[in-house]
């Protein structure tokens, strides 16, 4: 059966043939908020080849039939940047057939926001 924690322990582990393994041969994977469309093997060459060591924290994971959404926090190891991931995960048995992640830079709230709930 699919595992959010597997998915995550794939990335992290930079392994590319565990990575594959993950995905049916026909997925198709997306990252929305920079348009990018990738095949199960050019999924794996790029996060085998992204740079930096980094962590992750899952912190909510729901799921249904078939569907598992994530949200997660991956951190660099290095620098203390963060970014949080939500991943909507459609599988059948152990396999992943799509999977649209939509990535943030975690960050202070703009100023004007600060100032408009200043108490």
């Amino acid at each position: 059966m699919f595992s959010v924690k597997a998915y995550w322990d794939a990335l992290l582990s930079r392994d590319g043939a565990r990575i594959r393994a993950l995905f049916a041969p026909e997925a198709v994977i997306r990252w929305p908020c920079t348009g990018e469309r990738f095949s199960p093997e050019r999924f794996a060459a790029v996060n085998c080849a992204y740079p930096g060591a980094w962590g992750c924290e899952i912190e909510r994971t729901e799921e249904s039939v078939g569907l598992a959404v994530c949200a997660a926090r991956v951190f660099s190891e290095e620098d203390g940047s963060s970014f949080h991931a939500v991943s909507f995960i459609r599988y059948d048995g152990e396999k992943i057939l799509s999977l649209d992640e939509y990535w943030g830079d975690d960050g202070a709230p703009p100023q004007w926001r600060k100032e408009l709930i200043k108490e």
